[in-house]
């Protein structure tokens, strides 16, 4: 069975808008069984929580509890993960990885093809729009985001 990439990636992207909306910054993931169904769902909650660690792939990560086995999952993730994150997806065996945009941060997600991730960058309009808009209204946080002094 072959999942469209497209209804996993709505729910990583209404997790990015929460997350704008609530002051944040504007990613969202999703983790999912290789048959769709969702583990779990998060945002970027760094300036939220206060927590550093916090990004959208490790809020969706913790949201699915404890599996057995990460190597028929899915992680989607609205923005090409940063090397903390496609970390988390190297670490525990995920097995594929969705990315919506990768123009206006390019993370690890090449990193993971060459280790064995199957990785799909959608290229999606709304997520570059959604994070464009971010960074053009938040370019202080954004910087602290990508460790730009």
């Amino acid at each position: 069975m072959t999942l469209e990439p497209e209804p996993l990636l709505e729910v990583a992207l209404a997790e990015a808008r929460a997350g704008f909306a609530e002051g944040g910054i504007a990613i969202g993931a999703a983790l999912f069984s290789a048959g769709g169904t969702l583990l779990g769902r998060g945002h970027n909650r760094r300036v939220q929580d206060g927590d550093p660690s916090m990004h959208a792939e490790t809020a969706a990560f913790r949201a699915a509890g404890r599996q057995r086995d990460y190597r028929h999952t899915i992680m989607v993730t609205t923005l090409s993960p940063c090397w903390y994150c496609s970390g988390l997806v190297r670490q525990f065996g995920i097995g594929a990885l969705i990315v919506g945009e990768s123009r206006t941060f390019t993370g690890g997600h090449d990193w993971l093809a060459e280790h064995g991730v199957a990785v799909t960058v959608l290229d999606d309009d709304r997520c570059v729009a959604l994070m464009q808009g971010f960074i053009a209204a938040r370019p202080e946080l954004w910087a602290e985001d990508i460790g730009v002094p």
